[in-house]
């Protein structure tokens, strides 16, 4: 397979793809004025401490307070090291309000919640992610291969005990470690244990909520992060990143460094790639598919729900093989999708409904199987007798949707506008109320032209009707500014 990352840099935003055979697959993208928090570090304050959730919120400096849940909380020891064995039962025994903490954040502000803190610290490196306050040691559950697994825990348990009792803190092995050498994991060890030691003497010299450390710019992080053996290609449109990418990995990872290239074209680098086209795609609500059949994919901030329908593919045999082609590829089409749009949270597929159990159990099994490249973690149940499935995927940034659009000024994000023959009788509702009220002369109607258009039309003999009611003559004005369901009525 065919992979290459794009990074597209200018002075108000970085856009980094990753494409997989030439299809886009992942898009991240960081704004200047609006950069994401995630593994930010903070020297907060405790200001609402909630019993009845076993949460409290956290002045971090933000444009919302952090929100903070009793188990991200870590109870320390005489040592100060996380006391795994400690036994919490109330969110008062670990915080109060006032209470100076050191947080980290794992889950951006996303629409009205802010950002989701934890005090299990850590800071990262290319192969590793050091944590300060235990003694643990991991490995990425990515790493599927168990003799694997064991190896690099050994050989960090090796890294770590020659080093002590000068250093102290726990590891976990990143997922980008697989197949990497002891000296390679070593070299990230004295790196770590400095950045923490400085970070280290900030915390302790902080008095007032205030940033500790903040992650790396979107084109340093695509590198540590992303940059797999099997990435053929990272292209980069910025001289500058460029450079800054060659040096970070010349000291970090520098059998990466030849497969760095800087992109000079005049042509946009998203656009050679097809990416621009991919991305506003992503934003639609329908998702066609090759056989003819469609998405519909409607993101809510309960839930995102996708609904899988034939469209206009029949089949050449019956209907069952034509739901179960159908179902096949919109699996494929849907781990895409959830990538690409960065859907997080609970997740509703529904899929066409399928009677043989086995076409079930082939279609769950393709989504699964597509889903095991996901960066992010997932949690899947089997499909049901009505073709339902529930599935969960780890948010911790806003969506491709959040980031690139806000909710609809008209409609205020339903989706949908009141039909001109509502707004019509709210009118007439409306002169009655005021007819009963005021005793003016005449009323003047202010509406959008397709309010107005029905009022003199559809509704004339009803208008009439109204006006020899009430005693008055209604008179319309069209207010080329009002939206469909704006109007105002004027007594005169």
């Amino acid at each position: 397979m065919s992979e290459e990352i794009l990074i597209n840099v200018s002075p108000t935003e970085t856009r980094a793809a990753l494409v997989e055979n030439g299809v886009l697959q992942e898009v991240y993208i960081e704004r200047t004025q609006r950069k994401g928090f995630v593994g930010n570090i903070y020297h907060g304050r405790v200001v609402r401490v909630l019993p009845g959730m076993q949460a409290a919120f956290v002045e971090i400096g933000l444009e919302r307070a952090g929100f903070i849940h009793a188990a991200d909380i870590a109870p320390l020891d005489e040592n100060g090291m996380e006391d795994r064995s400690a036994d919490v039962e109330d969110i008062r025994s670990l915080v109060r309000e006032g209470q100076a903490l050191v947080v980290q954040v794992t889950k951006d502000p996303i629409g009205t919640k802010g950002a989701r803190l934890t005090t299990h610290l850590s800071v990262s490196a290319r192969y590793l992610v050091y944590m300060p306050y235990t003694r643990h040691i991991g490995v990425s559950t990515r790493i599927e291969d168990e003799s694997e697994r064991e190896r690099l825990k050994a050989l960090v348990q090796r890294a770590v005990a020659d080093l002590q009792p000068e250093y102290s803190g726990g590891f976990i092995v990143r997922t980008v470690a697989e197949g990497a050498s002891e000296d390679e994991l070593r070299a990230d060890i004295p790196f770590l244990f400095k950045l923490w030691a400085d970070l280290d003497k900030t915390i302790q010299g902080a008095s007032e909520p205030m940033v500790i450390l903040q992650d790396l710019p979107l084109f340093m992080r695509t590198l540590r992060d992303l940059v797999k053996p099997h990435i053929e290609k990272v292209r980069i449109d910025s001289r500058e990143a460029h450079g800054k990418m060659r040096d970070f990995a010349r000291l970090y990872a520098p059998e990466i460094c030849d497969r760095i290239e800087h992109y000079p074209g005049e042509r946009p680098l998203f656009d050679l790639y097809g990416v621009e086209d991919e991305i506003q795609r992503a934003l639609e609500v329908k998702v066609p598919l090759k056989s003819g059949g469609y998405l519909i994919i409607e993101q809510t901030e309960a839930m995102s729900t996708i609904d899988v329908n034939t469209g206009a593919f029949v089949g050449h045999r019956n209907l069952e093989e034509t739901i179960f082609k159908t179902n096949l590829e919109a699996a494929t089409a849907i781990a895409r999708q959830l990538r690409l749009r960065n859907l997080g949270g609970m997740i509703i597929i529904d899929f066409i409904d399928m009677g043989d159990p086995e076409h079930r159990r082939q279609v769950l099994r393709t989504l699964e199987k597509m889903m095991e490249r996901d960066h992010a973690k997932t949690s899947i149940t089997g499909v049901s007798e009505l073709g339902l499935v529930e599935m969960t995927r780890k948010r911790t940034r806003e969506s491709l949707l959040q980031v690139m659009c806000e909710p609809c000024p008209v409609c205020a994000g339903r989706g949908t506008l009141k039909s001109s023959e509502t707004v019509c009788y709210e009118v007439f509702r409306e002169i009655l109320r005021e007819a009963r009220t005021y005793d003016n002369e005449k009323f003047l109607v202010l509406a959008s032209q397709t309010v107005i258009d029905r009022l003199l039309d559809e509704e004339s003999a009803n208008v009439a009707d109204l006006e020899e009611f009430i005693g008055r003559p209604i008179q319309f004005q069209v207010e080329s500014i009002y939206s469909q369901e704006q109007y105002d009525i004027i007594l005169v």
